[in-house]
C-alpha cells in the first residue's frame, strides 16, 4: 500500500480511536493521537487515551506514551511507540503536517475538523458528511454495518440505545446522578452485585442495576455533568461466556478485559480501507 509511512493523526484516544490508531500503526503508518487533558474514555484497559494518566499504556502488544511536546511526540515515533499529546484543539499536531486525519472523538458532531487538515480526512460515525466536511465517513454503529465506509452523505444516527449484552441495555450502565466530580470506590473488572455502589458523584453513589462485571468506567477524578454514562457492567452470563472463550483459547479467564473489542476492530479495518481509496493523494506533494 502506497504511503506506509504517512503520518495520520488520530483524534480521540477511546476504544474506537484506539483500534483505528493500533490498525494503522501495525499496517506501517506512523500514527499521533490528540487528546484532552482529561480523557473520559470507559473501557481504559483498550484505550491509549490512558497514556494520559500512566504516562505510558499498551494496547494488544502496541504502546502508546505520552508526549509533552512536538519534539517528544517526534523522539516517541523514533521509538517505535504512539505518542499521546495534550492538544484539544489541535493546534500543535497540525505543525506536523498530517497525511491523514482521522477524527474519532465520537462526539456525534463536528468538533471542528475540516478537510483542509490533510490528503486524506476520515471521521468516524454520526456529525460528519462525507464529501463536505470530510472525505470519507466510517460507520460506528454496532451491528452488521459497523465499518462500512460512507462516500457520501453521513453515517447512522445514534439512536440513544446502547448494545444489548445478554439482552440488557440501559440496564447494564453507570450513569452519574449528579454533576460534579467522579470518585470511585472500584476498579475496572471487579465484581459487582446489583445495587452496589461502583463510586460517589456530589455525595450522590453511583451504582449498579445489575450483578458482573465492571468493563468501563472514567478515571477516579473526572469532572461529570448528571446524567452522563460513567461506564458499564457485563452482565453474569456475558461474563461467563467471555471466560469460557478465553479458557478455550488458552488464555487466562479474565483476558477478555485486555481485548479490543468485535466493532471496534471493524470501524478500525473500515479506515484502512477508506484509505486506500484515497491513497493516490498520498503520493501528491
Amino acid at each position: 500500500m502506497a504511503g506506509k509511512r504517512a503520518l495520520v493523526i488520530v483524534k480521540g484516544g477511546g476504544e474506537l480511536g484506539t483500534a483505528v490508531a493500533h490498525r494503522l500503526f501495525k499496517e506501517g503508518f506512523r500514527v499521533v493521537i490528540t487528546e484532552v487533558e482529561k480523557p473520559r474514555a470507559e473501557r481504559r484497559l483498550v484505550c491509549f487515551a490512558e497514556a494520559v494518566y500512566e504516562g505510558e499504556h499498551s494496547v494488544e502488544g502496541v504502546t502508546a506514551r505520552k508526549a509533552e511536546n512536538l519534539d517528544e511526540v517526534r523522539r516517541i515515533l523514533k521509538e517505535g511507540k504512539i505518542p499521546v499529546l495534550i492538544d484539544p484543539e489541535g493546534k500543535l499536531a497540525s505543525q506536523l503536517k498530517p497525511d491523514i486525519v482521522v477524527d474519532a472523538r465520537m462526539a456525534k458532531r463536528n468538533l471542528g475538523t475540516s478537510r483542509d487538515e490533510a490528503k486524506i480526512v476520515v471521521g468516524l460515525g454520526p456529525g460528519f458528511k462525507a464529501g463536505v466536511d470530510v472525505d470519507v465517513v466510517v460507520e460506528t454503529k454496532p451491528g452488521l454495518k459497523a465499518g462500512e465506509v460512507v462516500l457520501e452523505g453521513e453515517a447512522l444516527p445514534h439512536n440513544g440505545v446502547p448494545y444489548a449484552l445478554s439482552g440488557y441495555t440501559f440496564e447494564r450502565l453507570l450513569v452519574a446522578p449528579a454533576s460534579g466530580r467522579f470518585k470511585a470506590f472500584k476498579r475496572l473488572g471487579d465484581r459487582v452485585k446489583a445495587g452496589e455502589a461502583v463510586g460517589e458523584v456530589g455525595g450522590r453513589q453511583v451504582k449498579s442495576r445489575i450483578s458482573g462485571v465492571i468493563l468501563g468506567l472514567v478515571h477516579d477524578g473526572v469532572e461529570v455533568e448528571e446524567g452522563r454514562k460513567l461506564g458499564d457492567v457485563m452482565p453474569e452470563e456475558a461474563v461467563r461466556e467471555a471466560e469460557e472463550m478465553m479458557k478455550l483459547r488458552g488464555l487466562p479467564s479474565n483476558s477478555y478485559l485486555y481485548m479490543v473489542g468485535e466493532r471496534a476492530w471493524r470501524v478500525a479495518e473500515g479506515v484502512l480501507k477508506a484509505i486506500r481509496m484515497f491513497e493516490e493523494r498520498l503520493k501528491e506533494g
